[in-house]
């Protein structure tokens, strides 16, 4: 004689399937959204980089503007590509790219103002700040390793 699972055995197994179907087909899609941005973040800056870079060659010339912009995509793309491999985003490098722009733009504004003004040292303050803050992420991964980085 067979006995007959009582129908809530039944219900909550056939729940427990759903949802894992739908967990794997959200992680799946999240996934797929991550790589299409990074690849669509990748090829922009790609595409700007070598943008800037023709830009340069029809002017004849190379700026410190325009060499601190290439950097800046430079760093841009080192930060893809480690998101591509690590699964994390560095913070650090969004902080480089921070200090780089707000030097180009301080070059921008000595080079247009012959006489300093506030703003040029306000962005000099900007810049000692960020640099701060990447001393003290350093710092906190050296003294407070993340579990995954396999440091005890």
């Amino acid at each position: 004689m067979v006995k007959n699972k009582p129908a809530h055995v039944s219900e909550a197994a056939a729940e427990a399937r759903v949802r894992h179907f739908v967990n794997h087909a959200g992680n799946l899609l999240v996934e797929g959204f991550h790589l299409l941005g990074l690849f669509a973040i990748g090829a922009s800056t790609v595409w700007a980089a070598v943008a800037t870079f023709l830009a340069m060659v029809n002017k004849g010339t190379a700026s410190i503007e325009d060499l601190l912009l290439l950097f800046i995509y430079l760093e841009i793309g080192a930060m893809v590509g480690i998101y591509f491999k690590t699964n994390r985003m560095p913070v650090r490098f969004l902080i480089y790219v921070a200090i780089t722009a707000v030097t180009r733009h301080v070059v921008v504004v000595v080079t247009t103002h012959k006489v300093p003004e506030m703003e040029t040292l306000l962005t000099a303050g900007a810049i000692l700040i960020l640099a701060l803050a990447v001393v003290a992420l350093r710092l906190r991964s050296y003294y407070l390793p993340s579990a995954s980085s396999g440091k005890p």
